[in-house]
């Protein structure tokens, strides 16, 4: 009786494997995912800020209702290109993130146009607003901004860089921001200027009638 001698399968070598970086990546940190083009996020270049944000003044005010009194923040907000272009908003907010966001939304929504040219304004401006008064006049290359607090910060925000200002009245600073805002309004380019030459001709026939009257 023939013996079934059993054939053993020849052994094969097995291949050595590629190293493996840490969790079975190919040779890095993380799977490899810092390493080569695929792994490699995409680099995103910084956004360009197109606004001057600036929060003047938080108050903490309250409202008394049934139960007590309940809490919350209003934010002073100030917004500007640094071109000419500023705005101020005042709103409420249940925390002071949510109360300067809110500010923020509706200064850019009330935006003027400041006519700031060679960084000082035109002519002298003078503003009041309930109490506060503001006066600003322009000023020589190199004078900088002499102003301070609320006056100083709408100013830079507009862009202006040489100009002279005074604050007389209320120290309320709601209202020394309105007025600064309203004197920079009130200004008129040079260009719009009203002059001799451009007086109506009702002036000149007054003229004439007083020098007439004169030579009689």
């Amino acid at each position: 009786m023939a013996e079934n001698t059993a054939t053993a399968a020849p052994q094969t070598q097995q291949q050595p494997h590629a190293q493996q970086g840490h969790r079975g990546g190919p040779q890095g940190g993380r799977g490899g995912r810092g390493q080569g083009p695929r792994g490699r996020r995409p680099e995103v270049a910084p956004e360009e800020k197109q606004f001057d944000e600036r929060v003047i003044h938080i108050d903490r005010v309250a409202r008394v209702v049934k139960g007590g009194r309940r809490f919350r923040f209003r934010a002073l907000v100030v917004v500007g290109d640094r071109k000419g272009r500023v705005g101020i908003g005042i709103s409420k907010g249940a925390d002071v993130t949510a109360a300067v966001t809110k500010a923020t939304d509706v200064a850019k929504k009330h935006f003027i146009n400041a006519n700031v040219k060679n960084g000082t304004i035109a002519h002298e401006s003078e503003s009041k607003v309930s109490g506060a008064r503001i006066l600003i006049k322009p000023a020589a290359k190199g004078t900088g901004l002499i102003a301070g607090g609320v006056v100083r910060t709408i100013l830079e925000v507009a862009g202006v860089r040489n100009v002279l200002s005074k604050s007389l009245g209320s120290s309320n600073k709601a209202n020394i921001a309105y007025a600064t805002i309203e004197a920079l309004r009130s200004i008129v380019p040079a260009d719009q200027w009203i002059t001799t030459k451009d007086k109506p001709a009702a002036a000149e026939k007054k003229a004439a009638a007083k020098v007439k009257k004169e030579t009689k």
